[in-house]
Protein backbone atom coordinates (compact mmCIF):
# COMPACT_ATOMS: atom_id res chain seq x y z
CA UNK A 1 0.00 0.00 0.00
CA UNK A 2 1.40 3.58 -0.93
CA UNK A 3 0.23 6.99 0.26
CA UNK A 4 1.36 10.46 -0.20
CA UNK A 5 0.78 12.26 2.84
CA UNK A 6 0.23 16.32 2.99
CA UNK A 7 0.25 17.99 6.02
CA UNK A 8 -0.07 21.54 5.97
CA UNK A 9 0.04 24.08 8.68
CA UNK A 10 -0.54 27.79 8.45
CA UNK A 11 -0.02 30.88 11.05
CA UNK A 12 -1.77 34.02 10.28
CA UNK A 13 -0.19 36.91 12.84
CA UNK A 14 -1.99 40.03 13.91
CA UNK A 15 1.29 42.16 13.15
CA UNK A 16 4.25 41.68 11.97
CA UNK A 17 6.68 39.13 13.70
CA UNK A 18 10.43 39.73 13.44
CA UNK A 19 12.01 36.16 15.27
CA UNK A 20 10.83 32.93 15.58
CA UNK A 21 12.14 29.41 16.45
CA UNK A 22 9.94 26.17 15.33
CA UNK A 23 10.40 22.39 16.15
CA UNK A 24 8.68 20.52 13.91
CA UNK A 25 7.67 16.32 13.88
CA UNK A 26 5.90 15.74 10.89
CA UNK A 27 8.56 13.37 8.96
CA UNK A 28 7.05 9.88 9.22
CA UNK A 29 9.82 7.29 10.91
CA UNK A 30 10.55 3.99 8.93
CA UNK A 31 9.75 1.03 11.02
CA UNK A 32 9.13 -2.74 10.68
CA UNK A 33 5.58 -2.06 8.77
CA UNK A 34 5.85 1.06 7.11
CA UNK A 35 9.01 2.64 4.76
CA UNK A 36 9.01 6.91 4.61
CA UNK A 37 10.21 7.05 1.28
CA UNK A 38 10.76 10.45 0.20
CA UNK A 39 9.54 13.85 2.39
CA UNK A 40 9.22 17.12 0.95
CA UNK A 41 9.48 20.17 3.49
CA UNK A 42 8.44 23.84 1.96
CA UNK A 43 8.54 26.73 4.36
CA UNK A 44 7.07 29.96 3.71
CA UNK A 45 8.68 32.06 4.27
CA UNK A 46 12.45 30.66 3.80
CA UNK A 47 13.99 30.35 7.30
CA UNK A 48 17.55 31.57 7.71
CA UNK A 49 18.53 28.47 9.70
CA UNK A 50 17.75 24.97 9.01
CA UNK A 51 18.68 21.57 10.37
CA UNK A 52 16.97 18.00 10.75
CA UNK A 53 18.45 15.52 13.73
CA UNK A 54 16.41 12.65 15.80
CA UNK A 55 15.63 12.69 19.08
CA UNK A 56 15.64 10.57 21.97
CA UNK A 57 13.25 8.09 20.93
CA UNK A 58 14.25 8.28 17.35
CA UNK A 59 11.55 10.87 15.82
CA UNK A 60 12.80 12.59 12.64
CA UNK A 61 12.63 16.73 14.44
CA UNK A 62 13.44 19.49 11.88
CA UNK A 63 14.46 22.82 13.81
CA UNK A 64 13.93 26.15 11.72
CA UNK A 65 14.63 29.56 12.50
CA UNK A 66 12.74 32.71 10.75
CA UNK A 67 14.71 35.92 11.25
CA UNK A 68 13.36 38.68 8.96
CA UNK A 69 9.13 40.09 9.33
CA UNK A 70 6.92 38.27 8.14
CA UNK A 71 3.25 38.01 9.08
CA UNK A 72 2.35 34.39 7.78
CA UNK A 73 4.22 31.28 8.33
CA UNK A 74 3.20 28.29 5.91
CA UNK A 75 4.86 25.06 6.95
CA UNK A 76 3.71 21.87 4.42
CA UNK A 77 5.10 18.60 4.71
CA UNK A 78 4.71 15.53 1.94
CA UNK A 79 5.47 12.39 2.77
CA UNK A 80 5.44 9.01 -0.27
CA UNK A 81 4.58 6.16 2.65
CA UNK A 82 5.16 2.16 1.78
CA UNK A 83 2.85 0.22 3.96
CA UNK A 84 4.80 -3.14 4.19
CA UNK A 85 1.82 -4.54 5.77
CA UNK A 86 1.23 -5.23 9.78
CA UNK A 87 2.33 -8.50 10.91
CA UNK A 88 0.10 -11.08 12.17
CA UNK A 89 -0.44 -11.45 15.72
CA UNK A 90 -0.63 -15.09 17.49
CA UNK A 91 -3.07 -14.72 19.62
CA UNK A 92 -2.52 -18.24 21.05
CA UNK A 93 1.04 -17.01 22.50
CA UNK A 94 -0.05 -13.68 23.48
CA UNK A 95 -2.49 -15.45 25.23
CA UNK A 96 -0.06 -17.33 27.15
CA UNK A 97 1.76 -14.37 28.68
CA UNK A 98 -0.32 -12.43 31.60
CA UNK A 99 0.39 -8.93 32.42
CA UNK A 100 2.28 -10.38 35.69
CA UNK A 101 4.36 -12.05 33.91
CA UNK A 102 5.63 -9.00 31.86
CA UNK A 103 5.55 -6.78 34.65
CA UNK A 104 8.47 -9.17 36.72
CA UNK A 105 10.51 -9.47 33.46
CA UNK A 106 10.63 -5.53 33.56
CA UNK A 107 13.11 -6.52 35.90
CA UNK A 108 16.06 -8.42 33.51
CA UNK A 109 19.06 -5.65 33.38
CA UNK A 110 18.35 -6.23 29.32
CA UNK A 111 18.58 -3.27 26.82
CA UNK A 112 14.99 -4.15 25.36
CA UNK A 113 13.68 -3.60 28.97
CA UNK A 114 15.44 -0.70 30.08
CA UNK A 115 14.04 0.45 26.76
CA UNK A 116 10.69 -0.55 27.82
CA UNK A 117 10.86 1.07 31.28
CA UNK A 118 10.90 4.56 30.14
CA UNK A 119 7.32 4.40 29.39
CA UNK A 120 6.28 3.70 32.67
CA UNK A 121 6.65 6.70 34.88
CA UNK A 122 3.53 9.25 34.72
CA UNK A 123 3.73 12.74 33.12
CA UNK A 124 1.41 15.57 33.19
CA UNK A 125 -0.49 14.47 31.07
CA UNK A 126 -1.09 11.02 31.82
CA UNK A 127 -1.45 11.18 35.73
CA UNK A 128 -2.79 8.42 37.63
CA UNK A 129 -5.60 8.92 40.16
CA UNK A 130 -7.58 6.48 41.99
CA UNK A 131 -10.39 6.96 39.65
CA UNK A 132 -7.82 5.68 36.97
CA UNK A 133 -6.65 2.98 39.06
CA UNK A 134 -10.11 1.65 39.39
CA UNK A 135 -10.70 1.69 35.60
CA UNK A 136 -8.14 0.00 35.06
CA UNK A 137 -8.42 -2.59 37.46
CA UNK A 138 -11.52 -4.01 35.65
CA UNK A 139 -9.13 -5.13 32.82
CA UNK A 140 -6.18 -5.93 34.52
CA UNK A 141 -8.02 -8.61 36.02
CA UNK A 142 -5.74 -11.63 37.92
CA UNK A 143 -4.01 -13.81 35.53
CA UNK A 144 -5.67 -12.16 32.44
CA UNK A 145 -2.89 -12.11 29.16
CA UNK A 146 -1.69 -8.87 28.75
CA UNK A 147 -2.98 -8.55 25.19
CA UNK A 148 -6.34 -9.40 26.29
CA UNK A 149 -6.73 -7.59 29.24
CA UNK A 150 -5.80 -4.13 26.87
CA UNK A 151 -7.98 -5.32 24.33
CA UNK A 152 -10.41 -5.29 26.83
CA UNK A 153 -9.36 -1.89 27.96
CA UNK A 154 -9.03 -0.31 24.43
CA UNK A 155 -13.09 -1.80 24.17
CA UNK A 156 -14.01 -0.46 27.00
CA UNK A 157 -12.86 2.84 26.20
CA UNK A 158 -14.72 2.77 23.01
CA UNK A 159 -17.56 1.98 24.90
CA UNK A 160 -17.87 4.27 27.49
CA UNK A 161 -16.66 7.41 26.23
CA UNK A 162 -18.24 9.60 23.80
CA UNK A 163 -15.82 11.01 21.34
CA UNK A 164 -17.05 15.04 21.33
CA UNK A 165 -14.42 17.30 19.36
CA UNK A 166 -13.81 20.53 20.86
CA UNK A 167 -14.77 19.46 24.29
CA UNK A 168 -11.14 19.47 25.77
CA UNK A 169 -8.15 21.27 24.43
CA UNK A 170 -4.24 19.29 24.50
CA UNK A 171 -3.70 20.79 28.36
CA UNK A 172 -7.56 18.89 29.58
CA UNK A 173 -6.28 16.67 32.24
CA UNK A 174 -6.98 13.03 32.00
CA UNK A 175 -8.64 12.81 35.19
CA UNK A 176 -11.19 15.45 33.67
CA UNK A 177 -11.73 13.33 30.70
CA UNK A 178 -12.38 10.09 32.89
CA UNK A 179 -15.09 12.10 34.51
CA UNK A 180 -16.90 14.00 31.82
CA UNK A 181 -16.27 10.61 29.66
CA UNK A 182 -15.69 13.22 26.31
CA UNK A 183 -12.80 14.07 24.43
CA UNK A 184 -10.71 12.92 21.09
CA UNK A 185 -8.05 10.43 20.41
CA UNK A 186 -5.36 12.16 21.81
CA UNK A 187 -7.31 12.17 25.94
CA UNK A 188 -8.39 8.55 24.15
CA UNK A 189 -4.61 7.78 23.88
CA UNK A 190 -3.62 9.49 27.37
CA UNK A 191 -6.62 7.54 29.26
CA UNK A 192 -5.27 4.06 28.18
CA UNK A 193 -1.48 5.26 28.63
CA UNK A 194 -2.50 5.76 32.25
CA UNK A 195 -4.07 3.20 32.87
CA UNK A 196 -1.52 0.84 31.52
CA UNK A 197 0.71 2.67 33.75
CA UNK A 198 -1.32 2.82 36.75
CA UNK A 199 -1.04 -1.75 36.70
CA UNK A 200 3.10 -0.88 36.34
CA UNK A 201 3.29 -1.31 32.80
CA UNK A 202 4.99 0.49 29.74
CA UNK A 203 3.25 2.23 27.60
CA UNK A 204 3.32 4.53 24.94
CA UNK A 205 2.05 7.52 23.08
CA UNK A 206 1.85 7.44 19.21
CA UNK A 207 1.32 10.47 16.73
CA UNK A 208 0.50 9.42 13.23
CA UNK A 209 -2.35 9.74 10.49
CA UNK A 210 -4.94 6.90 9.44
CA UNK A 211 -6.74 6.62 6.36
CA UNK A 212 -10.32 7.92 6.30
CA UNK A 213 -12.94 6.69 3.56
CA UNK A 214 -15.36 8.94 2.03
CA UNK A 215 -19.06 7.96 1.76
CA UNK A 216 -20.52 5.89 -1.18
CA UNK A 217 -20.89 7.86 -3.76
CA UNK A 218 -19.33 10.94 -2.04
CA UNK A 219 -15.43 12.36 -3.65
CA UNK A 220 -12.88 12.05 -0.82
CA UNK A 221 -12.36 16.14 0.29
CA UNK A 222 -8.83 16.98 0.08
CA UNK A 223 -7.34 18.49 3.28
CA UNK A 224 -10.33 16.88 5.21
CA UNK A 225 -8.12 13.99 7.05
CA UNK A 226 -6.47 15.36 10.42
CA UNK A 227 -3.99 13.79 12.57
CA UNK A 228 -4.71 10.47 14.37
CA UNK A 229 -3.28 9.19 18.24
CA UNK A 230 -3.20 5.71 19.66
CA UNK A 231 -1.28 3.71 22.17
CA UNK A 232 1.12 0.86 22.26
CA UNK A 233 1.68 -1.49 24.89
CA UNK A 234 4.96 -3.61 25.28
CA UNK A 235 5.42 -7.34 25.32
CA UNK A 236 8.93 -8.93 25.99
CA UNK A 237 9.77 -11.22 23.03
CA UNK A 238 7.26 -9.39 21.15
CA UNK A 239 7.51 -6.05 21.08
CA UNK A 240 5.41 -3.33 20.82
CA UNK A 241 1.62 -3.85 19.74
CA UNK A 242 -0.72 -0.86 18.82
CA UNK A 243 -4.02 -0.31 19.84
CA UNK A 244 -6.51 2.34 18.38
CA UNK A 245 -9.45 3.49 21.12
CA UNK A 246 -10.84 6.16 19.01
CA UNK A 247 -11.78 2.93 16.92
CA UNK A 248 -11.68 0.13 18.94
CA UNK A 249 -9.06 -1.52 16.12
CA UNK A 250 -5.83 -2.93 16.20
CA UNK A 251 -4.30 -0.36 13.99
CA UNK A 252 -3.60 -2.00 10.52
CA UNK A 253 -2.55 -0.96 7.10
CA UNK A 254 -4.59 2.29 7.27
CA UNK A 255 -2.65 3.62 10.11
CA UNK A 256 0.63 5.50 9.34
CA UNK A 257 2.99 6.47 12.16
CA UNK A 258 4.86 9.44 12.49
CA UNK A 259 6.70 8.74 15.94
CA UNK A 260 6.08 8.30 19.53
CA UNK A 261 7.05 9.27 23.06
CA UNK A 262 5.81 9.35 26.56
CA UNK A 263 2.66 11.32 25.60
CA UNK A 264 2.11 14.14 23.44
CA UNK A 265 4.47 16.76 24.31
CA UNK A 266 7.29 14.17 22.91
CA UNK A 267 5.60 14.34 19.73
CA UNK A 268 3.69 17.37 18.92
CA UNK A 269 3.97 18.32 15.36
CA UNK A 270 4.77 22.02 15.28
CA UNK A 271 5.69 24.10 18.27
CA UNK A 272 8.06 27.11 18.85
CA UNK A 273 8.43 30.67 19.99
CA UNK A 274 7.86 33.56 18.19
CA UNK A 275 8.74 37.59 18.96
CA UNK A 276 5.25 39.24 19.46
CA UNK A 277 2.72 40.77 21.64
CA UNK A 278 -0.08 39.87 19.56
CA UNK A 279 -2.67 37.39 18.60
CA UNK A 280 -2.53 34.63 15.75
CA UNK A 281 -4.93 32.45 14.04
CA UNK A 282 -3.86 28.64 12.79
CA UNK A 283 -5.52 26.40 10.48
CA UNK A 284 -4.22 22.83 10.13
CA UNK A 285 -4.81 20.75 6.45
CA UNK A 286 -4.33 17.34 6.39
CA UNK A 287 -4.94 14.96 3.12
CA UNK A 288 -4.43 10.88 3.30
CA UNK A 289 -4.05 9.66 -0.30
CA UNK A 290 -3.67 6.59 -1.46
CA UNK A 291 -0.79 6.74 -4.32
CA UNK A 292 -0.79 3.93 -6.81
CA UNK A 293 2.22 5.06 -8.90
Amino acid sequence: MNYLITHTTEYIYDGAISLCHNVARLIPRTTPSQTCKKTNVEILPEPDVLSEYEDFFGNKVLYFAIQQEHKKLKVTVSSNIVKQGVRKLETELLQQISWEDVKAQLHEPTPEMLDAKQYIPDTLMTAVSPLIIEYASQSYTAGNSMFDATLDLMQRIFRDFEFKPGFTTISTPVEEVMKTKKGVCQDFAHLAIACVRSMGLPARYVSGYIETIAPEGKEKLVGADASHAWFAIFIPKIGWIDFDPTNNVIPSDRHISIGWGRDYTDIAPLRGIIVSSGLHELSVAVDVRRNDI
